[in-house]
């Protein structure tokens, strides 16, 4: 039977229930609110922590400029390496403020203007590499005299005791330069009564990534051959003794030092023919600088 509901009654239930609905409303829009405030007040305490961080680290401006000068100042950390031919196998290097004296023969008088000798360096025992009257005349003093001991054996007790030996394989420090004495000798059967291997030392020096080969009396053996990273090489070319141009050649496109020096190019038949060793290199690998020094001054006078 239906309930009869009187006009007021309807009234009365239509405004309860939209006050049910405000209130619902209402309590959501409270909801939502705190939820923001409580997202909003994570958000500030995040930010003042980092703040306080970032307020005991200085972080510095980087400019171009800036980046210049630091790759200026990375650059300059890498010392000159000057050669300076004297005659046949004798120079005096310039490697930053050290001076190095390669086997050096011909008295005193041949290093007239040079500067003193911080090391010197002698790689076999014959005349062209060794002179016992020109160490003496040097009046080296304590100078560190590196050599094989086949050429401590042959100088006089009063140098001798001064030597400190190096053989094939060994490594030293000397003035702030690693050096790595390597064999030296020959390979043709005619030659080898020249350079018996493990006699002589050829050298290889390096400072701050810098590497400088000093072959000696050698021919193309596999310990050239198979050097690496080589900036400056000083390679023998001259018969019988070493070896012929062509092979002094082919062994420095393999070994493809950065710049490579022919030196030592006297034979019994004159100077070996170093402009046909520069064109032979730069045709097997362009990239290699021959550098044709006058290692035989004493011819101009």
């Amino acid at each position: 039977m239906p309930v009869a509901i009187s006009k007021w009654s309807f009234l009365f239930l239509k405004e309860l229930l939209n006050l049910k609905y405000k209130a619902t409303v209402f309590i959501n829009f409270i909801g939502n609110l705190f939820n923001m405030k409580r997202i909003l007040l994570i958000a500030m305490v995040a930010g003042s922590l980092l703040s306080c961080k970032n307020e005991n680290r200085e972080v510095p401006d980087v400019t171009g400029e800036d980046v210049l000068e630091g790759e200026t100042a990375a650059s300059t950390d890498t010392a000159k390496i000057d050669i300076n031919p004297i005659s046949h196998a004798t120079a005096v290097i310039n490697w930053g403020e050290t001076t190095i004296y390669l086997d050096p023969v011909g008295g005193a008088e041949a290093f007239t203007g040079m500067t003193d000798a911080d090391m010197v360096l002698i790689t076999d025992i014959h005349g062209d590499h060794m002179s016992a009257e020109t160490l003496a005349a040097l009046e080296l003093g304590d100078t560190p005299i590196i050599a094989p001991q086949a050429v401590k054996d042959e100088l006089p007790d009063s140098l001798a005791s001064k030597i400190t030996v190096m053989n094939n394989g060994e490594n030293l420090s000397q003035s702030g330069i690693a050096i790595e004495a390597i064999p030296m000798y020959n390979l043709r059967e005619e030659a080898k009564q020249f350079h018996p291997k493990g006699r002589g030392n050829g050298y290889i020096l390096e400072k701050d990534g810098q590497r400088l080969y000093i072959a000696g009396d050698t021919e193309d053996i596999p310990e050239m051959r198979n050097l690496q990273n080589i900036d400056i090489a000083l390679v023998p070319m001259n018969l019988p003794y070493t070896m012929p141009v062509d092979a002094a050649a082919d062994a420095v496109i393999e070994f493809a030092p950065e710049k490579v020096y022919p030196y030592h190019f006297r034979g019994q038949d004159g100077k070996a023919d170093v402009n046909k060793f520069k064109q032979l290199v730069n045709e097997g690998n362009s990239e290699v600088e021959v550098v044709l020094a006058n290692w035989y001054p004493e011819d101009e006078s």
